[in-house]
């Protein structure tokens, strides 16, 4: 299995009191798969793996498994910073019918490139032969990074690996990815910000994108990716300049107050990361979602007008983008726009 499409990191939806929402779990994959998404990605950064226990972690790649069935692929995260919990984890997919597993580089511990290479992507890869293991490439989240050379050599002594998904933000990078490897090894993006260019670019030549906005548009980026990919260029720039506006909200950084100590008031830069600002536009919009799990809260409310002034920059600009979303789930998207109660709800 060689990933290539459009993939969703799909959000992990919770009630208030932070317990999952499995029903709105099978509302958004039924959603995802309404309009044509390749494939979801569970439990990864966007599902909160950081804060789920492992026993629901497992539950949601079981839940995600079944629901799917055969009609979309399932890219199953299993990465940890401990080799043997990323074992488990992967064992434990591959017994529920994941064909394929994201890894993420080790975060915190920070092992160098060769550690990576031999003792924690090989291990899963020589463990698991028949899986497709993904290697994911963050270092702004991890602190290390796989590097091309050893994702190469990686590739060379296992035929399951065979994909990366490439979030450094780093172009030259991407296309000494593609230089190395060759067009048997897929590149996904992991930036929906730059997956245009990523695809585009002839010296990356992208293969897809795992993307965080299209929990709410999978559509749009369902025909962005295709485009680009047959290339049509025309056609992929339009829709990428209709997604744009949330293209660039997975972070949102904003000016906020603050009084020290004393009374002194200074203002401090907050920013708020994935999956936050996707979650707050997805209760904003009336899709299942809820609040994030401690440490991630809620934004200012400078932060959700971020959010809200996005995708109402989208609706006028072509309400079919959104219009999905309320077609599906029997919601009013303008009308939720419009409505400063709901999006004051959402902020600090």
């Amino acid at each position: 299995m060689r990933l290539d499409g459009a993939w969703t990191a799909i959000a992990t939806p919770m009630n208030l009191d932070t317990t999952l929402d499995w029903e709105g779990l099978e509302k958004n994959i039924e959603f995802q798969i309404s309009q044509g998404i390749t494939g979801v990605v569970p439990v990864g950064t966007t599902g909160e793996s950081p804060t789920v226990t492992w026993d629901e972690h497992n539950e949601v790649i079981d839940r995600v498994l079944s629901r799917c069935g055969a009609r979309c692929g399932v890219l199953a995260g299993t990465g940890s910073n401990s080799t043997e919990e990323a074992i488990e984890s992967t064992r434990h997919a591959v017994r529920s019918g994941a064909k394929a597993v994201l890894m993420v580089d080790c975060y915190y511990n920070g092992p160098s490139s060769q550690e990576l290479r031999d003792d924690y992507y090989a291990a899963v890869a020589a463990e698991f032969p028949d899986t497709t293991i993904v290697p994911y490439v963050i270092p702004g989240r991890s602190g290390t990074a796989l590097c091309v050379e050893d994702l190469a050599i990686l590739a060379s002594r296992y035929q399951n690996v065979n994909t990366v998904k490439e979030a450094t933000g780093d172009l030259a990078r991407m296309a000494r990815t593609r230089e190395l490897l060759g067009d048997d090894f897929s590149i996904m993006s992991g930036d929906d910000d730059i997956t245009y260019a990523m695809l585009t670019d002839p010296a990356i030549r992208a293969n897809g994108v795992i993307s965080v906005a299209s929990n709410v548009v999978p559509g749009g980026v369902c025909r962005m990716v295709a485009a680009a990919v047959s290339g049509d260029v025309e056609n992929a720039a339009r829709m990428r300049d209709e997604l744009a506006p949330l293209l660039g909200i997975i972070t949102v950084k904003v000016d906020n107050p603050r009084v020290l100590p004393g009374g002194k008031s200074v203002i401090v830069n907050d920013r708020y990361r994935n999956p936050l600002p996707v979650k707050t536009l997805m209760a904003g919009l009336g899709m299942p979602a809820g609040p994030c799990r401690r440490p991630l809260g809620k934004m200012s409310k400078a932060g959700v007008e971020v959010v809200r002034s996005a995708a109402q920059t989208v609706w006028d600009r072509n309400p079919e983008i959104l219009r999905p979303i309320g077609d599906f789930f029997g919601i009013d998207a303008a009308a939720r726009l419009a409505d400063d109660a709901i999006w004051n709800a959402l902020a600090l």
